[in-house]
């Protein structure tokens, strides 16, 4: 006699494949754009630059303005124009936009976010080269934004002054155009600042230092020294951009963007130079 086994055979349960996921740079843009956004303080000190650009362009404006009519011109207003004082706030919304730029990448180090973000992708230089056109291009478009918004009612306010400009005067375009450029070069300094020091406050004293702090001192070295070292600063060769004319001792606008893209180079290199050499 013969017997029969049957084999039975345990039913095998499968698990649904887990999508997989490549890591784009499209989805890295993405996903940036996303966390600027969902910050509060994004919204609050875009606000303020876009504020601080348009306001004291306005008050600039207003002042040569009441100076005109009294007939006591400021000394620093004679040679003014309408491009000129609505440009006066350039200075305080630089600041704004710069040390948003910090938070951007210096945040995430402060929070421990940064190690998500690495994870996610392991390829550390996609993470910065986003974050920095990511914030480069909103400044881009606030500073743009405010610079024609002050030009707008400035260009009013003195109207049927010596300062008096349109649109359609030569330059005025390409100077407002190039404000813009400056503020939007400066997020993005500040974004290779945070990445490179990794400190809120540390990458926004080396920001303050290099914009204001810097040009002053050189105020001190000898008359010869200045001529040959203050055109070259970032901050100079930022209002060269935006500056109507020039003259000997400044550099023309072309030769101001050069110098200024220069530094935007050397800000993201060393910041890339660290983030592929260190640890998080």
């Amino acid at each position: 006699m013969s017997t029969l086994t049957a084999t039975v055979e345990e039913p095998r349960t499968t698990t649904p494949a887990r999508p997989v996921y490549r890591v784009t740079g499209r989805r890295v843009l993405a996903s940036e754009w996303a966390k600027l956004w969902s910050l509060r303080s994004t919204w609050i000190t875009l606000g303020l630059g876009l504020l601080f650009l348009v306001a004291f362009g306005l008050i600039s404006a207003n002042h040569y303005r009441s100076g005109i009519n009294s007939g006591h011109t400021d000394r620093d207003f004679a040679d003014a124009t309408a491009v000129s004082l609505s440009l006066f706030g350039t200075n305080f919304a630089q600041l704004a936009l710069g040390v948003l730029g910090v938070l951007v990448t210096a945040g995430e180090y402060s929070t421990g976010m940064i190690r998500s973000t690495l994870a996610a992708v392991p390829r550390r230089l996609p993470v910065l080269w986003s974050k920095a056109a990511v914030f480069g291009l909103v400044a881009l478009v606030v500073g743009t934004l405010g610079a024609f918004v002050a030009f707008g009612f400035g260009s009013g306010i003195v109207s049927g002054t010596p300062a008096a400009m349109g649109l359609t005067h030569a330059g005025v375009v390409r100077s407002l155009l190039g404000a813009g450029l400056y503020l939007g070069l400066v997020g993005v300094i500040g974004a290779a600042l945070g990445a490179l020091l990794r400190s809120v406050a540390g990458g926004i004293s080396v920001l303050v230092a290099a914009l204001m702090l810097i040009p002053g001192l050189i105020s001190l070295l000898p008359s010869s020294w200045q001529d040959d070292v203050s055109p070259y600063l970032p901050s100079n060769a930022g209002e060269a951009m935006f500056a109507l004319t020039h003259d000997t001792t400044t550099l023309s606008p072309g030769a101001g963007l050069l110098v200024f893209l220069s530094w935007t180079a050397l800000a993201l290199g060393g910041a890339a130079y660290r983030l592929t050499r260190s640890d998080v």
